[in-house]
């Protein structure tokens, strides 16, 4: 059992989030798909990713240990929807955080010394984590990216709608069987026993789509001063939801690319995010020049696809309800 301590001031600063971060999602289907019995509600998925991967998802297996704990990938990617800024933030990380995230991992004695080497710093144990994961994210979640986050998005919006009807304490405790709401503490049944004590930081609460295991405590380890992040599985058998998974195979071209063009269609899956995306961020995601940025988000909130508004110095983008059922093909295009 995990004890997630509140203070009067930690109940204040409840946030949602929209994703747990596309590298997280990467690294837990992983995890899933090694899993011999994964349920109805991923049984689809299953049968159409096995098999796809092979020796290319060799690194990530090996920080899935049989036993104990796993690698936090999320502490180490960010909690980005982009698999490249993913990738750059984790050939960035610092030692320090590399080392306190794989220190207490008991490797399978045949990746020891490979493990000792990417908790040194070697560059090349650290691109062949980066290219496991782009590999692996290419298969059992890109092709499903969309609908993934459009789903987790929907639930960050009910998450939102119960916290707006009944306020905080009635959306704690509306988090699902596995959680508890006992004031001032939250209880999440866990394999490991644990009390957090939150001391004014408050409390991030993340739909999570592949980690159907049990509901996690993700902290940052460098950062005591960040809130936590309740990741919460939103699938399960008894919401089976076949749709979700649509056709197996490689990822076609999204008629939505033909509708608005390639780069303003990337520039919306940009903003499909619950927590919005700034300008800057869409321009270094996308390679694209500021100005640019600027020019189709423009034209996309003329076309009432996305919204705008200013955080501070900051302007943020999100997609409205028009711009996801664009994006999905709940629309005609013509």
């Amino acid at each position: 059992m995990k004890r997630i301590h509140f203070t009067a001031e930690d109940l204040t600063r409840i946030r949602l989030s929209g994703t747990i971060g596309v590298a997280g999602e990467t690294f837990d289907s992983v995890k899933l798909l090694k899993d011999r019995d994964v349920g109805l509600a991923f049984r689809r998925w299953h049968v159409s990713v096995r098999g796809r991967l092979g020796e290319q998802a060799g690194p990530l297996g090996a920080l899935m240990p049989s036993r104990g704990s796993l690698v936090d990938m999320a502490s180490l990617t960010g909690d980005t929807p982009s698999i490249d800024e993913a990738v750059d933030n984790l050939l960035t990380a610092s030692r320090s955080l590399m080392r306190l995230e794989l220190e207490n991992i008991d490797f399978h004695p045949a990746h020891r010394s490979w493990a000792r080497k990417l908790v040194d710093g070697d560059r090349e144990a650290r691109l062949q984590v980066a290219a496991a994961l782009r590999a692996c994210h290419h298969v059992t979640v890109a092709p499903y990216w969309t609908r993934v986050r459009s789903r987790l998005s929907e639930v960050r919006a009910a998450y939102g709608a119960t916290m707006a009807d009944g306020g905080v304490e009635k959306l704690l405790t509306t988090l699902g069987a596995s959680v508890r709401w006992q004031p001032p503490v939250l209880e999440v049944v866990h394999a490991r026993d644990a009390d957090i004590h939150l001391n004014g930081r408050g409390l991030v609460i993340a739909p999570t789509m592949f980690s159907t295991q049990q509901v996690e405590v993700l902290q940052a380890p460098l950062d005591p001063a960040r809130a936590p992040v309740l990741a919460i599985p939103v699938v399960s058998d008894a919401l089976l939801d076949t749709a979700l998974w649509g056709d197996a195979g490689e990822p076609a071209v999204p008629p939505v690319n033909d509708l608005l063009g390639r780069t303003r269609a990337a520039v919306l899956r940009a903003t499909a995010d619950g927590r919005g995306c700034s300008t800057t961020q869409l321009a270094r995601r996308l390679n694209l020049a500021p100005a640019t940025a600027s020019h189709h988000t423009t034209v996309l909130r003329n076309a009432r696809l996305i919204t705008t508004r200013r955080e501070g110095k900051v302007v943020m983008h999100s997609i409205t309800g028009l711009g996801l059922a664009v994006l999905e093909q709940k629309l005609p295009f013509a």
